[in-house]
């Protein structure tokens, strides 16, 4: 903008919109000069009104709109135990982020053979055998594949050599196994991976919240007594990890409690009766209650986190693929990513 008005380059052109809305006032003449350079001056002090639009492009060219790319776009994921409720919640999870699904999976020695159907897709099931022969060929089949495991903790750790030993990405869910062979076996494979034993990401932030609370504030709950109750499915056999993290950090802030003393809640009709638990979500929940007491009872607080379903698992492993995706694209580190590190990145859905 020139002290005396509007100036343009002569390679743009002024040209009048069918919307009308859109107009910039000018003190102008009723006609326009032109001046050096190919320079457009409105002289005068006549103020006027008139829509305006300026357009970049060249005479003898256009510009074409770039349609928008999903984030998803061009990954292809290989869920392995997608007969179960957890792999087929990931499916559709996946299917709605525009992620390829691949139509292969590892399961038990049973389910070879079998197909599942998830989102209208149909995905054989592979047992045991003949395991790195498949993945290689899927692999190969797709370059970005990127593999999500959700199998059961007896698998954890020939799952991870696998991966390992073709080269594979892969994010996993699975909790068990032996966690300190999981890690040095990927470790020495030097392969992307994700593996978080909780992938639901508002979970994770406020885990990771009570982690700072306590690293800044140690003994800030010194005397206080603490009461914990937790509620799972009936086929959850042993205290929730997550009551347990939490359970650590109130004992850094000074509290004194022994996981022993976790309320576990398995039967049906008191999680409905008692805990609040909806009928239809009694095969999978986790209800989280933390009740803290001062000394002298004339203080408390509680923390309460309460999931009904799958949903926020499987999308937290979706964010956690696109996550594992964009650090494969960008050739960043090859190394053992978590959670926190997909939260901090910021890009979530």
């Amino acid at each position: 903008m020139a002290a005396n008005g509007l100036m343009a380059a002569s390679n743009v052109f002024l040209h009048r919109p069918e919307n009308r809305n859109f107009s910039f006032s000018s003190r102008t003449s009723q006609t326009a000069l032109i001046g050096v350079k190919g320079r457009v001056t409105f002289m005068g002090n006549v103020k006027r009104c008139f829509p305006v639009v300026l357009s970049m492009a060249k005479t003898e060219t256009s510009v074409q709109a770039v349609e928008p790319v999903s984030p998803g776009y061009g990954i292809s994921i290989m869920v392995n135990g997608c007969s179960g409720k957890m792999g087929k919640a990931v499916i559709k999870a996946a299917d709605s982020a525009g992620v390829k699904i691949v139509p292969t999976s590892f399961g038990s020695a049973e389910e070879a053979g079998q197909t599942v159907e998830v989102c209208g897709k149909e995905i054989l099931v592979h047992g045991p055998t003949e395991r790195e022969k498949v993945l290689s060929s899927v692999f190969e089949k797709y370059p970005e594949l990127i593999v999500v495991d959700y199998t059961i903790p007896s698998a954890v750790n020939d799952n991870a050599e696998l991966y390992g030993k073709v080269g594979v990405p892969f994010v996993m869910g699975t909790t068990g196994g032996d966690r300190t062979r999981l890690y040095k076996t990927v470790e020495e494979s030097n392969i992307y991976a994700v593996i978080s034993p909780q992938m639901g990401k508002q979970v994770v932030a406020f885990l990771a919240a009570m982690e700072i609370m306590s690293e800044q504030f140690p003994g800030a709950f010194a005397g206080y007594s603490l009461e914990v109750m937790e509620s799972h499915q009936a086929s959850k056999l042993d205290a929730s990890g997550t009551a347990k993290a939490v359970i650590s950090c109130f004992q850094k802030l000074g509290v004194s409690y022994d996981m022993d003393q976790i309320q576990l809640i398995r039967d049906p009709k008191q999680q409905m009766e008692e805990v609040g638990v909806p009928e239809e979500h009694i095969s999978g929940h986790a209800f989280h209650l933390y009740h803290l007491t001062s000394p002298d009872k004339t203080v408390s607080f509680e923390f309460q986190h309460n999931v009904c379903g799958r949903s926020i698992y499987a999308e937290g492993t979706v964010d956690a693929v696109l996550f594992l995706a964009k650090k494969i694209r960008s050739k960043a580190e090859k190394r053992i990513y978590n959670m926190i590190d997909v939260l901090r990145e910021g890009n979530m859905r």
